[in-house]
């Protein structure tokens, strides 16, 4: 029997997290959901990741946002 973690985060990437929330949000959605800067001011997954991996509390957000999304992705 395999082990596999109940983590629905294990082995997704913060790059995969974001473009799937911009693909089904769009930035401007998101940008109210979550409001950052990196969302709502010239909006790039590039920026986003940039912002993203130097503040704590904002990647908690979007990866919580990310799990809750999840359902409605399948």
């Amino acid at each position: 029997m395999q082990n596999q973690s109940k983590d629905p985060l294990h082995g997704i990437t913060l790059q995969k997290i974001i473009e799937t929330l911009v693909d089904y949000y769009g930035f401007d959605t998101l940008g109210e959901l979550i409001p950052v800067k990196c969302f709502n001011s010239n909006p790039s997954v590039k920026s986003s990741l940039t912002f993203l991996r130097k503040t704590d509390w904002a990647r908690k957000k979007v990866e919580e946002l990310y799990i809750k999304t999840l359902p409605k992705l399948s």
